[in-house]
C-alpha cells in the first residue's frame, strides 16, 4: 500500500478512472514527518530521487537519506534562529539541496518561499519587501549572490544568507554547516492550516501576487501524481521544471513521493531535446511531464525511441493538435494536457482511464466542484464560454487551493466572490463533458461581435513552418471594434518581408472560421516575457 492511501478514500471506475477522493489527515498534518519520514522508517532504502547534470555528476537519495539530510538542514536552521512562521526564501535552481531544505522548512514550521535565479535585483528588491524575509538560502551560479546582495542593500534590509555547494563571501556554506550538523531532530509542532508555500505569480498585470499554501496542499496533489502524471509506486518520474516555480510542486516532490514514485533530476541550464531524452534513457524514466515547447522541439529535431516511456503530460500553455499527432506517431504515447493555477493545484486533465484528446483541457478532477459560468454568473450550457469557478465544499474549506494572498485581502476576497472561487480563465464544455480552454478573459478578443480566444488563432499560426512562436492579441479597429493580430517569431532560413506576411496570414485563414481572420501580421526578434517565460500580451497590446 502507498503512503497516500493512509490519506484518503477513493472510488476507481472498471476502466481505472477517479470517481471520487476524499481526504482524511490529522490537523496536525506535516508533510516531513507524517510522509518523508514514515516512508523512511518503513522501507529506508526505497529510491526517493536520482539526481544528475551536465557535468556527469550523479546522486541517487533513498528516503533514509532525504530524512537524514532534511533533519540535519533543520538543526542548522534552528540553530541559526530560523522558527516557525519565518519566511525564508530558496533560490536553488535544480540543485539536489532543495529537496533537503524544502523538507527542513517543512518541518521547522517555516514559510517556504521558492524563486528562480532568473529574477533581477528589482525582483528580490520586490519580494524581499513585501514577504519581509527572513533568511535566503541561494545557488552560487549566475551571479544570483551578487543579485541578492544588491537586491538586500537597496531594500536596507539584512537577512541570513546561505549558499550550497561553494564558498561565497558573506555566505554560509549550507552544504558544509549540513554535513556536519546532528541529525537528530525533534518534531515541531505544525498544523495543517499553518502555511507552508508561499509562491509569487509570475506577473503578467501589475505587480506579482503572493499566493500562499498551507500544509495540506501537498495531499492535493495525489491527484496530480496518480491520475494525470500516472506517477507509479518503484517508477520514476520526471518533470522539467525549475525550483522557483509553482510546477516543481507539482511534479518533482509531494504526490510522486506521496504515490510511491521516485522524481527524476536533470540539473541544467540550457535545453537541449537529446540531452533530456538521453537521461529518460538512461536512467529508466517511467513518467514525463513538459511545456509544449519541448514537445515542439522534440517533434521538429526527431523524437528517438524511449522504451522504458509509459506515460507523457503537459500543461502550461495550449499544445498545437500538429504536436500531439506526431508525438503520439512517433511513440505511441497520448499527450494528456492539464490545467491548473498557481493559486491551485490541478482542476482538469486527461486523465487515467479516458482517452487523451489533442487541445483539451480533458475533464473536471473529481477532488473538485467546477463548473462554467457566464457573465450572468448563472451555468453555462454546452458549448458557451464562461468563467471557469469553483465550488467549494459545504464545510468551507477545499484543500488545495491557496488559502490568502500576501498581505491582499481585498484580492482574495475578490477571486472570492459570491462564495466561489473565480479564476479569470475563460473555457467552454462540448456535449462530451470535456472542457476546452479559450484564454484568460483579458486576452480574450472582441472582433465584429464575436469573442475569439487567442489560443484557438495561435494554433493554427504554430502549424506554419517558418513560425517559431507567436501571440494573438487584439488591437483596436474602426470597423470590427477589434482586429485580430499575430506577433510573431521567425524561424532560421525565414526573413521578415511582405510576401510571407502575406503567406501567412493566407495559410491561416484558410483553416480558420471568418471572424477569427488573422488581419495583421508583426514579425519580431523576440517576444516580451515574464520571468517564467509566458509571454506578456498586456507589453504586446501597449505597443500596437
Amino acid at each position: 500500500m502507498s503512503i497516500y492511501q493512509k490519506f484518503c478514500k477513493e472510488t476507481i471506475d472498471e476502466n481505472g478512472a477517479l470517481k471520487s477522493i476524499e481526504l482524511d489527515y490529522p490537523e496536525n498534518f506535516n508533510f516531513g514527518y507524517d510522509v518523508v519520514d514514515v516512508i523512511a522508517g518503513e522501507t529506508p532504502d526505497k529510491k526517493a530521487m536520482v539526481w544528475c547534470n551536465t557535468e556527469n555528476e550523479e546522486h541517487i537519495f533513498t528516503f533514509s537519506d532525504i530524512k537524514k539530510y532534511s533533519d540535519k538542514m533543520a538543526n542548522v536552521f534552528k540553530d541559526a534562529g530560523i522558527e516557525k512562521g519565518d519566511r525564508v526564501m530558496v533560490i536553488l535552481k535544480r540543485h539536489y539541496e532543495y529537496w533537503f531544505a524544502a523538507i527542513a522548512l517543512h518541518k521547522i514550521g517555516a514559510v517556504m518561499i521558492p524563486a528562480t535565479h532568473m529574477l533581477t535585483v528589482s525582483d528580490f528588491v520586490y519580494r524581499f519587501r513585501a514577504a519581509k524575509v527572513k533568511a535566503v538560502i541561494c545557488t552560487t551560479q549566475d551571479e544570483v549572490p551578487q543579485k541578492i546582495d544588491t537586491a538586500l542593500s537597496d531594500a536596507g534590509m539584512s537577512v541570513i544568507k546561505w549558499c550550497v555547494q561553494k564558498d561565497t563571501e558573506g555566505y554560509m556554506n549550507l552544504t558544509e554547516a549540513t554535513r556536519k550538523a546532528d541529525e537528530n531532530f525533534q518534531r515541531v509542532q505544525t498544523k495543517a492550516d499553518d502555511p507552508m508555500i508561499l509562491y509569487f505569480t509570475s506577473g503578467t498585470t501589475g505587480y506579482p501576487k503572493g499566493v500562499i499554501h498551507d500544509y495540506t496542499y501537498p495531499l492535493a496533489h495525489i491527484v496530480t501524481a496518480k491520475y494525470w502524471h500516472r506517477a507509479e509506486d518503484g517508477g520514476l518520474h520526471f518533470t522539467v521544471a525549475e525550483t522557483g516555480w509553482a510546477k516543481a510542486s507539482w511534479g518533482k516532490l509531494y504526490g510522486q513521493w506521496l504515490v510511491g514514485s521516485a522524481v527524476m533530476v536533470f540539473d541544467f541550464d540550457n535545453f537541449d531535446p537529446k540531452q533530456l531524452t538521453a537521461v529518460i534513457n538512461h536512467y529508466g524514466v517511467t513518467s514525463f511531464c513538459a511545456p509544449p515547447t519541448v514537445y515542439r522541439y522534440l517533434v521538429r529535431k526527431g523524437i528517438p525511441k524511449m522504451p522504458t516511456l509509459k506515460h507523457a503530460t503537459t500543461a502550461g500553455e495550449m499544445l498545437a493538435p500538429e504536436v500531439f499527432k506526431k508525438f503520439t506517431e512517433s511513440t505511441g504515447l497520448e499527450l494528456c494536457e492539464g490545467y491548473g493555477q498557481t493559486e491551485t493545484t490541478l482542476l482538469m486533465a486527461n486523465f487515467k482511464g479516458k482517452k487523451a484528446v489533442e487541445g483539451s483541457m480533458g475533464t473536471v478532477s473529481p477532488f473538485y466542484n467546477i463548473e462554467i459560468r457566464n457573465r450572468n454568473g448563472e451555468k453555462a450550457a454546452v458549448g458557451e464560454i464562461g468563467e471557469v469557478v469553483i465550488i467549494p465544499p459545504e464545510s468551507g474549506k477545499q484543500v488545495g487551493i491557496f488559502c490568502a494572498y500576501l498581505d491582499n485581502e481585498k484580492q482574495y476576497a475578490h477571486v472570492w466572490r459570491g462564495g466561489v472561487y473565480h479564476t479569470g480563465d475563460a473555457a467552454y464544455m462540448d456535449e462530451d463533458g470535456r472542457y476546452w480552454f479559450h484564454g484568460r478573459f483579458d486576452d480574450i478578443i472582441k472582433t465584429s461581435g464575436f469573442r475569439v480566444g487567442p489560443y484557438e488563432v495561435e494554433n493554427v499560426l504554430m502549424e506554419h513552418p517558418a513560425v517559431v512562436e507567436c501571440s494573438v492579441i487584439g488591437v483596436p479597429d474602426r470597423l470590427r471594434g477589434q482586429a485580430i493580430k499575430a506577433v510573431v517569431t521567425l524561424g532560421s532560413g525565414y526573413s521578415p518581408s511582405k510576401k510571407l506576411e502575406l503567406e501567412i496570414k493566407e495559410f491561416c485563414n484558410r483553416k480558420l472560421a471568418e471572424y477569427k481572420w488573422v488581419r495583421i501580421v508583426e514579425f519580431v526578434n523576440e517576444m516580451p516575457k515574464t520571468i517564467s517565460g509566458k509571454i506578456q500580451k498586456t507589453v504586446l497590446r501597449s505597443q500596437a
